[in-house]
């Protein structure tokens, strides 16, 4: 149990960091549609990676590690989420539709997408 939760925190320590970076180093301040880019992107991009690895990894210390620590800690659906309910908040009603409902579509195209990216590698 202890070799999972030290494989989980130092995945999701490495995807945090780097959703940081890419968010709002990045991305910081950019806006796409009126939603925040940043955010957007990370939960695109993380829905990609985690299709990917659901389809490649097979050792369970691996999915500690990447799939619940690194994806866990680097997609950001509760910052989704919390930006979804600011747009609201601020009565941009039409952004926040499009951001709620391209953040849902794309992210679970992207995850079917990295296993079909991933179902490919393995056929070669």
């Amino acid at each position: 149990m202890i070799r999972e939760l030290l494989a989980v925190g130092l995945g999701g320590a490495a995807g945090s960091i780097v959703r940081y970076a890419l968010s709002v180093w990045l991305l910081g301040g950019h806006t796409l549609l009126g939603f925040p880019a940043g955010t957007f992107t990370v939960n695109a991009a993380g829905s990609l990676l985690i299709g990917m690895l659901l389809e490649t990894t097979n050792s369970a210390a691996a999915r500690w590690l990447l799939i619940a620590g690194f994806c866990g800690g680097f997609t950001t659906f509760s910052t989704f989420s919390a930006d979804a309910v600011r747009l609201l908040r601020t009565g941009d009603y039409g952004s926040a539709a499009v951001y709620i409902a391209l953040s849902v579509v794309v992210c679970i195209a992207f995850a079917a997408l990295g296993m079909w990216i991933a179902g490919l590698r393995s056929r070669f």
